[in-house]
Formats: C-alpha cells, sequence, structure tokens
C-alpha cells in the first residue's frame, strides 16, 4: 500500500473518530425509528387479510344482519392498505412547511403524536367493532410516515459528515427493512398473526413513536437547521460540539456559512413553485424525481407486497410462501447492511446503477423461470423463481433502496432543500400508490409476464440516470451542487428547450 492510501484511510479513521459519540449514536437510532415505523406498516397488514375481511364481514352482519358482499370486502380491503398511501401523499405535501415550521428534530416529535394515536385506533378497533377506526387509523399511520420519510433522510443529512454521510444515509433503508421484517415475523400464525391478537399486531405501530416522543428532546437538533433557517449560531454550534467528538467545529460552521452565501445567490424564498419554476433548480428537481420513480416502478414492491401470491402461484403451499417471503426480508436486510460500508466507497451514482441494473437483468430470468414453473410446477423452476426473486431483492438493497432516500438532500442546499426532499418524498408514495393499485389488474392481464414493463422502464432509468445523474460522494452540499450546475448546465439548457 503506498503511502497516499495510508494518509487517505487515517484520514477517514480519523474523521469518524470525531463523529461517533454516544449523542450522535443514540441521535441516528432514534430518527431512524420513523422509518422503522414506515416499514413495519408497508409489510405488516399483508399477512391477516383474511382475518381482518372477516372481521369486517362479522361487524357488518352485527350491524344490519346480513354478511357483506365479497365484491365490497374486496373493495373496503383494497382502500384499507391503499389509503395509507393516500396519507403517505398529505403528509409529503406538507412536509416542506412541517420541517421548517417545527424543525426536523422537532417536527418528528410533533409528528410522533400522530403515530401513537393511530396506533391506538388501529389496536381498538375490533374491540370497538369498527371498521372505519381501523381504515381512519391506516390512513393517519399513512400521514404520520409520510412526514417520516421527508423528516428523517433531512435530519441525518444535516447531522452527518460528509465522510460518512452516505453510510448514515444507507440507515433509512435498513431501519425499512428492518421493519419490514419485524412486520413479517409477528403476522406469522405462531406470533400474532391470530384471530384474537392481530389488533395487537396493528397496535404495535404505537411503540416507534411512543419512544421517539419520549426521547427525541434529549437529542440535538439539526445544526444546519439552527444556523441557516432559524439564524442561531450559538445553538448551532452548541449541537454540532454535542454531536462531534472533537474540541471545535468551526470548518463545519464555516461550510454552512458558504451553504448560507448559496441561498443568497439564489434567492431566500424557496416555495413549491419558486423550486418548480427555478431554471437552475430544474435538472436536480427532474433528476431527483427519476430517481423516486426508479426505486417504486423498478418493481420490487410488486414482490415485497405479493410475493407470498407469486410464490402460491407457482405450486407453494401458503405456509411454505409465508417462509419464503420471510427470506425476502431476510435478504433486504443482510444486504443493506453490506451496503453501508460501500456507499461512501463506491459512490452513490455507481451503486444505485449498479442496482437497476442487476434487477433489470435478473428479472428476464426471474419471469422465465417463473412462466416454465407455472407451465410445468417441475421443483427446480421453482427455486428458480425464488432464488431470482431473492437476487432481484439483493440488487435492489445495494442501492436503489436507500439512495434516493439519501442523494435529494445532497443535490439542493439549504433553502430549496426541505421543498426538493418533500416533492421526491410525494412522487415516491405517488409511484408506491400506482404500483400497489396497478399489479393485480398488470398481472391478470400479462399473468407470468407481468415483470416485463419493469423491465423496460429499468432500461429506461439506467440510461436517462446514467447520463444525467452526477457522483456526490466525498462532497460537501455546495461542492455537490456545483458539480451538479458545471456537469449539467449543458443538458439543463437542451431540457428546458424540450
Amino acid at each position: 500500500m503506498d503511502s497516499s492510501s495510508v494518509t487517505v484511510l487515517q484520514e477517514n479513521a480519523d474523521s469518524v473518530k470525531d463523529v461517533f459519540t454516544l449523542r450522535f449514536a443514540i441521535a441516528i437510532l432514534l430518527a431512524v425509528l420513523g422509518m422503522l415505523q414506515f416499514g413495519y406498516n408497508t409489510s405488516v397488514i399483508n399477512a391477516p387479510q383474511a382475518l381482518i375481511e372477516a372481521f369486517y364481514n362479522g361487524t357488518y352482519f352485527e350491524r344490519y344482519g346480513a354478511p357483506m358482499d365479497e365484491s365490497t370486502i374486496n373493495l373496503l380491503w383494497g382502500f384499507t392498505v391503499s389509503i395509507t398511501a393516500i396519507g403517505g401523499m398529505v403528509g409529503a405535501v406538507i412536509g416542506a412547511w412541517w420541517s421548517d415550521r417545527f424543525g426536523r428534530k422537532g417536527g418528528m416529535m410533533v409528528n410522533s403524536a400522530f403515530g401513537i394515536v393511530a396506533g391506538i385506533m388501529m389496536g381498538f378497533s375490533k374491540l370497538a367493532s369498527s371498521y372505519e377506526l381501523l381504515i381512519i387509523g391506516r390512513l393517519v399511520v399513512g400521514f404520520n410516515c409520510g412526514l417520516y420519510t421527508g423528516l428523517v433522510p433531512m435530519y441525518i443529512s444535516e447531522v452527518a459528515p460528509r465522510s460518512i454521510r452516505g453510510a448514515m444515509g444507507t440507515l433509512n433503508q435498513l431501519a425499512v427493512t428492518v421493519g419490514m421484517l419485524i412486520g413479517q415475523v409477528f403476522g406469522l400464525t405462531e406470533v400474532l398473526g391470530t384471530d384474537t391478537l392481530w389488533p395487537v399486531l396493528l397496535g404495535i405501530a404505537a411503540v416507534p413513536p411512543l419512544i421517539q416522543l419520549i426521547t427525541l428532546p434529549f437529542i440535538p437538533e439539526s445544526p444546519r437547521y439552527l444556523l441557516l433557517t432559524k439564524g442561531q449560531q450559538g445553538s448551532a454550534e452548541q449541537a454540532l460540539l454535542k454531536l462531534r467528538n472533537k474540541g471545535e467545529v468551526k470548518s463545519e460552521i464555516d461550510e454552512m456559512y458558504r451553504e448560507q452565501e448559496m441561498c443568497a445567490e439564489q434567492g431566500q424564498n424557496f416555495g413549491v413553485w419558486q423550486v418548480l419554476s427555478s431554471r437552475t433548480l430544474r435538472l436536480p428537481l427532474i433528476v431527483s424525481i427519476v430517481m423516486h420513480l426508479s426505486q417504486q416502478f423498478s418493481g420490487i414492491n410488486c414482490i415485497f407486497y405479493y410475493s407470498v401470491t407469486l410464490f402460491q402461484s407457482i405450486g407453494l403451499s401458503e405456509d411454505d410462501a409465508k417462509y419464503a417471503n420471510l427470506g425476502v426480508g431476510g435478504v433486504m436486510v443482510v444486504m443493506t447492511l453490506v451496503s453501508i460500508p460501500l456507499m461512501d466507497r463506491a459512490g452513490r451514482k455507481t451503486l444505485h446503477l449498479l442496482g437497476l441494473t442487476g434487477m433489470c437483468a435478473v428479472s428476464v430470468i426471474f419471469t422465465v423461470a417463473y412462466h416454465y414453473a407455472i407451465k410445468t410446477s417441475q421443483e427446480w423452476l421453482q427455486w428458480a423463481s425464488i432464488v431470482s426473486a431473492l437476487i432481484i431483492v439483493v440488487f435492489f438493497a445495494i442501492g436503489p433502496g436507500s439512495i434516493p432516500w439519501l442523494i435529494v438532500a445532497e443535490l439542493f442546499s439549504q433553502g430549496p432543500r426541505p421543498v426538493a426532499v418533500n416533492i421526491g418524498v410525494l412522487v415516491n408514495w405517488l409511484g408506491n400508490f400506482v404500483v400497489g393499485q396497478s399489479f393485480p389488474p398488470l398481472q391478470s392481464a400479462l399473468e407470468e409476464f407481468v415483470f416485463l414493463p419493469y423491465t423496460f422502464l429499468l432500461v429506461f432509468f439506467v440510461i436517462w440516470l446514467f447520463i444525467y445523474l452526477p457522483e456526490t460522494k466525498g462532497k460537501t452540499f455546495y461542492e455537490a451542487t456545483d458539480l451538479f450546475k458545471s456537469a449539467h448546465d449543458d443538458k439543463d439548457t437542451r431540457i428546458t428547450h424540450m
């Protein structure tokens, strides 16, 4: 190893040493509880479907003396699942105002109250014989998660130093995957997936926000928010000193002031219209939107939401399909852990494109194996279908799962950042809703070739992002913004005239 490599490694080691105070670690862990809440409520509703539908039918019979017809049950169930995404979109729409009004940490604290209320509503819906209470609870928890998906990545990106910002940002996705896995495990019949305990399964959604409400007052607010949004230099310095394992933070304060100067050049008022209409912000905003669309329209949610049905269609029993579904959650957790050290070494662009390309290639293999597994029922083709589905999850976890949440905050300075982040979050939730609602009819129309549309979309995303996405690894916020502008000024001109 040459002397320059040794120097770089030593600098990285010193940087990490400067960062990992106990308070910093606790701040990150408490923040990502919001993303764990998002992951848990994404997966937990699937396992008890039959039990909840029986509850709807039984409640209706108690009220009206007649059973609910099957079409109404199906409509009500679909509404129960999709209304969370509607709540998420509402949370995303007001997220920019929320984060500036209450702060990043303060916004999470206020938001935690909605999570607690939602968990209580869902947990007591059966006792109250009210499926309306459960549906409203799902709406409120969607709103709660929608705010978290904007607040948590923003808080982490603003408190983490650039040397490990990518790794810390990946914790967002790790928390989501852990939440999903917990929801899958708790939903098993052997745990809480029973006629008696399913309300407890849904009511557990109140626990992560309750922990946040109690503990968040003891962690610092985002120093960038304190300095650049509130103008409180003393408070910002105190917050940094608590988060860093060093006696001075002048260099970081100076970096923030440089970012403030950039904001002054761009103008101070950044509402939604200002961000949407700004020529200089147009390309980074389009890139941010495409990043989130590449995550949602990669087809991954078809595996997350419908893997049990997919695995049953190739001949697995219901119990075997549920345990295969646990494999999906387990692979997500393991591979997200693997991606954490890679984020600040390989870079955001490299990992995102690698993930999308891998998903594209393996989705073709999955389609072939899935087609012949259904036609022939051969065991080795069943295994080929399951393994290829898991490999798709591996490639998703490498980059597309976490990077859209992280990189949007890096592409914008402090002024437009909250609005840009929440436009991205809104697009993400909208894509989530569209994929969740469109997959069943798409599967009916295309049958075993249902993943081919997502394969074609992945090809488009890989080509487009290869051209327009800059690499932000190791860059300060203002450096990333300048890099983006200088690298793509000519492309911005072409897009402006489209």
